[in-house]
């Protein structure tokens, strides 16, 4: 099954537009996908592993979309006593504006406009987040987005997205002819369907990016990750890790 992606074809979240309900119930939609099938719990995993109590970390959190992963993120960390400070950086405006208002109550965060592959800071992170967000870019620009990542990190990088495959392409279809039927929803998640990369792809990228001494393994439902962590698998349950391969020397 071959990469469907057209750089001049966007999906319809990414396009230029104003606030509309449509993308407003685009990203409810997103924000419930994460939380009900995988995204929010991958992201969890390595926040108990990483993260102590009592301590302040600084986060990065790129492509945030309508911030769901960031409120999150902080929601966790509060009922363990942990301190977060979160940049969230995305380039579609009017998503921000949907993410702000959405996070009133989140102070924490502070949310960015900016082309993630040319933000920049002046400060290193702790944590470098990127979830749902590297099928959006072309082979060359995903390898830059995760070089960035890692220039941005001085400890920890989680990078997760959709695996592409006839397993992947069945739930989405099947979730969004049942569940999320909204036009913008229906398209976009197909689409990112076929425009996500293959489980090889996708350390095929981290070695492009100069990655080395990564993990990557896949998640249920449908997904996987790369990481970072000098760590490596400590303190990662067996059985979420399907299988790891670790960068040539």
């Amino acid at each position: 099954m071959k990469r469907d992606f057209h750089e001049e074809e966007p999906e319809q979240m990414d396009g230029p537009q104003p606030v509309t309900r449509e993308l407003e119930a685009d990203l409810e939609n997103l924000a419930s996908l994460n939380r009900h099938f995988g995204g929010h719990r991958l992201v969890r995993k390595f926040l108990t592993q990483w993260l102590n109590r009592d301590r302040c970390y600084r986060v990065l959190d790129l492509c945030t979309g309508a911030g769901d992963i960031p409120r999150m993120m902080l929601e966790w960390a509060r009922a363990r006593g942990i301190t977060l400070r979160i940049d969230a950086v995305d380039a579609n405006a009017s998503t921000l504006a949907i993410a702000r208002q959405r996070s009133a109550a989140h102070r924490e965060i502070e949310f960015i406009e900016s082309d993630v592959l040319k933000f920049d800071s002046d400060q290193s992170y702790d944590l470098v987040c990127c979830s749902l967000a590297l099928h959006h870019f072309s082979e060359e620009n995903a390898a830059r987005l995760l070089r960035r990542c890692r220039e941005h990190s001085h400890r920890w990088v989680l990078v997760a997205d959709l695996e592409r495959s006839a397993a992947t392409t069945l739930c989405v279809w099947a979730l969004t002819a049942a569940i999320y039927r909204e036009p913008m929803t229906r398209f976009d998640g197909r689409l990112s369907a076929r425009r996500a990369f293959s489980f090889r792809e996708f350390r095929a990228l981290a070695v492009a990016a100069g990655w080395r001494d990564f993990c990557h393994a896949r998640f249920l439902p449908c997904r996987q990750a790369l990481w970072l962590d000098a760590r490596q698998f400590a303190g990662i349950p067996e059985e979420a890790i399907s299988e790891s391969l670790p960068s040539p020397a």
